[in-house]
């Protein structure tokens, strides 16, 4: 008995949704026309909509959350449009939007991956990690935001290429953000030969490291021992500069430069690993009786 009225309420809403898309007899070209230009004008009505608003937002709240706002209202009058439009048809609309219900959880299953991009996109842009211009590291790939869309997060890199990176991607893997806090700090590791007199190497690394352009002066630079190695004895110089990508590769060119220079001047030495290798009998060695 249950087979046979699930059968039966399958046929009838099989029935129900061909009847919903026969449309009324007696429709005219005006008729057809009419519903063509209701889909047309919600079409552009979405566009205009979404491009104030985006406008209207960015003024108030982030650029990015901006665009996620504009973009449901172009979605949302959309779909009015469609049900305007299927209404003029004199189509059942509540039969097609159960049956648009039915087709959507199919496709939802057969493109899962673009689905959950998009779910993953609308996150991002509400949890803002960063926005439009932002510096960042995202799954190995530095550069600058330069779009956030539904299913895609694009980055400019330093390189002149462009990165797409999708959203589930994205929203899985550590974000680096450099351009945030509005500042960064970068270490570099020095040494310098067993012997050397410590007070002064660290009084020249620290006169070379604030000497550079670029080097910010608050917060001030550090320069701390760290540890006697195999060759040498350890320091770490570590300065603030600019977040950018560019400023930071520069200013740790300059800063190494710098300190070679003025450990050169100071008659300061930075020593290479050496290793002491022995051949034949050691000399405590007692001779073979052979």
């Amino acid at each position: 008995m249950m087979i046979l009225r699930a059968e039966q309420d399958t046929e009838t809403d099989t029935e129900a949704i061909a009847r919903a898309f026969q449309p009324d007899e007696g429709l005219t070209a005006w008729d057809w026309g009419q519903a063509g230009i209701t889909f047309l004008v919600a079409v552009i009505l979405s566009r205009v909509l979404k491009w104030l608003v985006e406008r209207t937002l960015r003024k108030r709240m982030d650029a990015a959350l901006a665009v996620l706002i504009g973009r449901l209202v172009g979605y949302v009058v959309i779909l009015i449009g469609v049900v305007y439009t299927f209404e003029s048809l004199g189509l059942d609309v509540g039969v097609v939007l159960g049956a648009l219900g039915i087709f959507g959880i199919a496709l939802a299953f057969a493109f899962q991956d673009i689905l959950q991009n998009f779910i993953a996109g609308i996150l991002l842009q509400m949890k803002r990690p960063f926005t439009y211009g932002d510096q960042v590291e995202i799954d190995g790939h530095e550069g600058t935001i330069r779009a956030i869309d539904s299913r895609l997060v694009t980055i400019d890199t330093p390189d002149g290429e462009t990165v797409m990176i999708p959203s589930a991607t994205v929203i899985a893997a550590d974000i680096n953000n450099y351009t945030t806090l509005g500042g960064r700090r970068t270490s570099l590791e020095v040494g310098v030969a067993y012997g050397t007199d410590l007070a002064l190497t660290r009084e020249v690394l620290d006169g070379a490291v604030t000497s550079v352009d670029g080097v910010r002066d608050v917060p001030d630079p550090e320069v701390l021992f760290t540890g006697f190695g195999d060759s040498s004895i350890d320091f770490v110089v570590r300065y603030w500069h600019e977040p950018s990508i560019a400023t930071f590769w520069r200013t740790r060119s300059e800063v190494g430069l710098a300190i070679d220079l003025a450990l050169a001047d100071a008659g300061i030495t930075i020593p290479f690993p050496q290793r002491t290798l022995h051949w034949g009998t050691p000399p405590d060695a007692e001779p073979d009786d052979d």
